[in-house]
């Protein structure tokens, strides 16, 4: 005869005793989802695990330094029973039955009279999963279930819409320095719940091919200027198609933050009174080294790294950095939106105290397919970008580090890419 399947249900353990028996991993696992639920936890075991000894600590549960006896399930609501003594655990099974407690065991479940269901959280909603076929019951299958549909909330590939009406606004997304894998979870899952997305060249481009045919997807570079400036152009759309009830993504490459003027749009929206959310993104400052092998700190050679943008040469008057001070320096200086001024910067780095030996990677196309990394130093890396013929967008990385790694190939592989592209303005 087949076993009937479990009822699913959440049980609501604000303030309700909740007791757990043994301290060891499995108590280790559980008890944090229990201190989340608000439960008046006991722990009843001899001896826990340090991380489970910082939760008594913290004042998060309260720790009876000794085995299980009669009685300890006394006015309980829910039991966990997790100890190495399968005698206890039978005992306190039996004793579950007689106060009708909800028992789980973690030696036996099918002597239980509750299941710990697979759980995962995505964005105030909950999924569990439980086996309904106690013949072929398989924790880590359900888990895999769990995994999936959790995964795909969060990243987008999994959409579940929205049934009332959702708040208006925009979210400022940094998409990362080009990798679509390389977007953070939060990002891609407003990118699949948007109305309204618009885009610079630099964000990661695959992404926008998975989008439903319903989203409108703006190229910000087209937008019609008129009498605005670029900037201008891109605050008054996102303005508008908020303000026609609409969910809007600002998608960005890199950190919407680092050089990418992400704070004037947060500063028109707020003018505007349009509700707007930040969704920092990997900066290609710290993601294209590291893509390409290169470390921007490393024990011994660089406590420190700096990151500068290049767009402006350092004898334009119009510069806000200081290049003599950089030049002093002893750790890893970052440029981005430098190809087209290099020459200038490695001569003004040299002027001021820098070695001309001084190692220099140039990491074009970072994280992408076509990613490359030239090498030379700052005698030389004017010449070499004539010579390699070096495009925009690069990160240019000076100093020492350069040299720490394996030394790179020729031609990486598509594995070794890992998507780059520096942040620039709109």
């Amino acid at each position: 005869m087949a076993e009937n399947p479990a009822y699913p249900v959440g049980l609501r353990l604000t303030g309700r005793k909740v007791v757990v028996l043994g301290g060891g991993q499995v108590a280790q696992r559980r008890l944090p989802a229990l201190v989340a639920a608000g439960a008046d936890i006991l722990l009843v075991s001899p001896e826990v695990t340090p991380s489970v000894e910082a939760m008594v600590d913290a004042g998060e549960l309260t720790w009876l330094r000794r085995p299980y006896e009669e009685g300890d399930l006394a006015e309980a609501w829910y039991a966990l029973i997790a100890t190495s003594d399968k005698d206890a655990n039978t005992r306190a099974s039996a004793e579950a039955e007689r106060h009708r407690v909800w028992c789980v065991r973690s030696d036996d479940a099918d002597r239980a009279t509750a299941w710990t269901p697979a759980t995962g959280h995505s964005e105030g909603v909950t999924i569990a999963v439980l086996t309904t076929d106690a013949r072929g019951r398989d924790p880590r299958h359900t888990a895999a279930i769990r995994d999936a549909v959790v995964e795909g909330l969060r990243d987008g590939s999994l959409v579940a819409p929205h049934h009332r009406t959702r708040t208006a606004g925009v979210a400022l997304v940094g998409g990362g320095p080009g990798d679509p894998d390389l977007i953070t979870v939060r990002g891609r899952r407003l990118l699949a719940e948007a109305d309204v997305v618009i885009t610079d060249h630099l964000g990661p481009r695959d992404l926008l091919a998975e989008l439903p045919s319903s989203v409108e997807v703006i190229d910000a570079a087209k937008l019609p200027y008129g009498r605005f400036m670029a900037q201008e152009a891109i605050n008054e759309a996102l303005i508008e198609h908020a303000r026609q009830g609409k969910s809007v993504v600002r998608l960005k490459g890199g950190d919407p933050f680092v050089y990418g003027r992400g704070m004037e749009e947060v500063n028109a929206l707020a003018e505007a009174g349009i509700p707007c959310t930040v969704v920092p993104g990997i900066s290609s400052s710290i993601s294209v080294p590291g893509a390409a092998g290169i470390p921007v700190t490393h024990r011994g050679v660089a406590h420190e790294f700096t990151v500068v943008s290049g767009h402006i040469a350092p004898d334009d008057e119009r510069s806000l950095v200081d290049w003599p001070s950089l030049a002093k320096l002893t750790g890893t200086l970052v440029i981005l939106m430098g190809v087209g001024t290099i020459g200038k910067v490695a001569e003004t780095l040299v002027a001021h105290g820098k070695s001309p030996d001084t190692p220099v990677a140039l990491v074009q196309e970072g994280t992408m397919a076509a990613q490359r990394r030239v090498d030379a130093t700052l005698a030389t890396v004017a010449a070499t970008v004539v010579a390699e013929d070096v495009k925009s967008p690069a990160v240019i990385v000076i100093g020492e580090v350069v040299t720490v790694g394996p030394k790179p190939s020729a031609a990486p592989g598509p594995e070794a890419a890992v998507a780059v592209g520096p942040e620039q303005s709109a």
